[in-house]
C-alpha cells in the first residue's frame, strides 16, 4: 500500500478508472456508485474507505461471508448504518487524510481509498485478473489507519485477523482449506 501523503495529489496520478465509472477503480462501478452516494448524503469532503466497505458489503455476498460470521456481520452493518444516519457525524464534512485527496472525475477521494481500488486489482492480477470484492475488502483492511480498519474494530471485528485470513486467499480467489 502507498504510504500517506500530504498534500493534493495530481488528478488522476495513478488511479486506475474503470471504463464505465468516473472514479477511480476498474471493476467496482457498482460499489463506487454507492460510495459516492454515501459521501454525498453524509456531506463528507472524500470519498473515503468507510464509505467503500458499506457500498461493498450491501453490494457483495462475498464479502459479506468473509467478514466473519453472521452476528460480526450483523453487528458490523449496523454500525455502517447507524454512522450513516448520524452516529458518525465527527467525521462528517472531514477527510479520512486531512490535506491530501485524489482528484478524479471531478471528485475528491481520499488517498487511502483510491490506494485500496488499485491494490484490489494488482491482488487479483496473478489469480485471475479481475478484481472481486474479497479482493477490495482485503485491500481496505490493508491500512491500519484507514476509516474501514476503525468501523471494523468498533464494530467488533478484529481487522488485523481479518487482514490475515484474506492475505491466504489461493490462486483461484478461494479460501485456503
Amino acid at each position: 500500500m502507498e504510504p500517506r501523503t500530504v498534500g493534493r495529489a495530481a488528478p488522476h496520478e495513478g488511479v486506475p478508472r474503470a471504463e464505465n465509472d468516473t472514479g477511480p477503480g476498474t471493476g467496482f462501478a457498482s460499489v463506487i456508485a454507492g460510495a459516492r452516494r454515501r459521501a454525498v448524503r453524509d456531506g463528507d469532503r472524500q470519498i473515503d474507505t468507510a464509505h467503500l466497505l458499506h457500498s461493498l458489503l450491501e453490494s457483495d455476498p462475498e464479502a459479506r461471508a468473509a467478514v466473519g460470521t453472521p452476528t460480526q456481520l450483523a453487528r458490523l452493518l449496523g454500525y455502517l448504518v447507524q454512522r450513516s444516519i448520524g452516529y458518525g457525524l465527527r467525521w462528517q464534512g472531514g477527510a479520512e487524510v486531512p490535506g491530501a485527496e485524489v482528484a478524479a472525475g471531478g471528485e475528491r477521494w481520499s488517498p487511502v481509498a483510491a490506494a485500496a481500488l488499485r491494490d484490489a486489482e494488482v491482488r487479483a492480477a496473478p489469480r485471475r485478473g479481475a478484481a472481486d470484492g474479497v479482493d477490495l475488502l482485503a485491500a481496505l483492511v490493508a491500512d491500519p489507519k484507514s476509516r474501514a480498519v476503525e468501523v471494523l474494530e468498533r464494530a467488533g471485528i478484529p481487522a488485523g485477523e481479518l487482514r490475515g485470513r484474506l492475505s491466504g486467499r489461493t490462486a483461484d480467489g478461494s479460501p485456503p482449506c
